[in-house]
């Protein structure tokens, strides 16, 4: 039973919208976690019709909602569904319920649900992501997004989208954060025995070939890294741990993450950062010292090209949240 102490303001209402053929795990995955979210939340799961939709398994799903509920969504989320169901043009029922959407209401598409939020316009001059596997037939269809492959998810403001399937856990668990802080996010998390920040992005799922036996992992340098994140860490110092050549080291590192060494490093500051502004007082620049900006101005920079806000801005949404 939810904490109702944690229920000072009524629970955030997340729609999920089932579309005919749609993934069984990705349609679980809203209320799983947001489930776990002490009561912040109620999910709701709808169809165009409010009629049993088949999934893509063996088995149909039933609703007890037809689309007129979208109209009380703070959070609308579209399941994703298999690459044969995608749409080329929206059928008049799809494009009615998403007509429902109320004009202040977050979107969220999970996996290739974002060619059903490309095909209404939702994504016209916005970065957006989708799986890896069909990103060159998003690109045909869909030049006027700004499709970006090689990450987990995007939150473009009120509209976000993921990438394939687990993706999915990602972006709900990044909407937690976002709304509540990082302290719920890591306790649902826990919770659901998932982690909390999955490190680079969808490339490192991309088919490659299979290293040569015996090649040595960049894992036990990332952890050895992750506890000296305050040091500058240089590539050759990253390398010398892992006993690797610069070159090899960084073939291998991308290989594992899909995101170079450096680039890795700044993910892991800036998330390191806002988990700082978020649970603690500390000014900005003890903050981009503890986590390896070398000032306070440096930390503004990758913060805001990371998520568009200052650390003052950032700190006063979370502030507010608590």
């Amino acid at each position: 039973m939810p904490d109702m102490q944690l229920r000072a303001r009524r629970p955030e209402r997340v729609v999920v919208l089932a579309l005919d053929g749609v993934y069984p795990f990705e349609l679980g995955i809203p209320s799983r976690i947001f489930g776990a979210a002490g009561g912040h939340y109620e999910v709701l799961t709808c169809t165009v019709d409010g009629r049993p939709v088949r999934t893509n398994a063996d088995f149909a799903v039933a609703v007890e909602y037809g689309p007129e509920i979208l109209e009380t969504a703070d959070t609308v989320i579209v399941a994703s569904v298999p690459p044969a169901h995608l749409p080329v043009g929206l059928p008049e029922e799809v494009a009615a319920a998403l007509d429902r959407i109320r004009p202040d209401a977050r979107i969220v598409s999970i996996c290739t649900a974002a060619f059903v939020l490309a095909e209404a316009g939702l994504l016209d001059g916005r970065r957006a992501t989708t799986h890896w596997h069909v990103a060159d037939l998003f690109r045909r269809r869909y030049p006027q997004v700004d499709l970006d492959p090689d990450v987990l998810f995007v939150d473009d403001g009120r509209i976000l989208t993921s990438a394939g399937a687990a993706s999915g856990v990602d972006i709900c668990l990044h909407i937690v954060r976002t709304d509540h802080g990082s302290d719920l996010a890591n306790a649902v998390a826990r919770a659901c025995v998932v982690p909390p920040f999955r490190d680079g992005g969808q490339a490192q799922y991309i088919e490659q070939p299979v290293p040569e036996s015996g090649a040595a992992s960049t894992a036990a340098t990332r952890a050895w890294a992750l506890g000296r994140l305050d040091e500058p860490l240089a590539l050759a110092d990253l390398a010398g741990h892992a006993r690797m050549s610069l070159r090899t080291f960084a073939r291998r590192f991308h290989e594992e993450v899909g995101l170079s060494p450096g680039r890795w490093l700044i993910q892991q500051r800036v998330a390191r950062a806002r988990h700082l502004l978020e649970s603690s007082d500390l000014a900005v620049d003890r903050i981009a010292a503890e986590v390896g900006f070398a000032t306070g101005a440096s930390l503004r920079q990758h913060l805001h090209a990371a998520i568009g806000v200052s650390p003052q801005a950032y700190r006063r949404t979370f502030q507010q949240a608590r």
